[in-house]
């Protein structure tokens, strides 16, 4: 495993392990993901460069079009949140309640 390939992978495996056990804050959640989509982004733009093919260009602006979307959903919903229950802390959100 080359050092760009390690380096990718275990940026990818700790934004997992930050999703998985620090879920705090809705905040530091979205931060996590944002760190596994960026993790992604490089690694298909390595891939498509190292493959030299036009087929594969246009994947890595894909990911990263759907990671834009992705940030700006989840900070609408962070700002929704913290403007209904105060804060963003997640153990304060309740799905049962209107």
């Amino acid at each position: 495993m080359t050092p760009t390939h390690y380096a990718i992978s275990s940026t990818f495996i700790l934004g997992l392990t930050g999703l998985a056990f620090h879920r705090a804050h809705l905040l530091s959640a979205l931060l996590c993901l944002e760190a596994m989509m960026l993790s992604l982004f490089l690694a298909l733009s390595i891939w498509s460069l190292q493959l030299g093919s036009t087929n594969f260009s246009a994947a890595p602006m894909l990911l990263l079009a759907f990671s834009a979307c992705e940030a700006s959903t989840g900070l609408a919903l962070l700002v929704a949140t913290s403007r209904t229950h105060g804060s963003d802390r997640l153990k304060s959100l309740n799905l049962l309640q209107c």
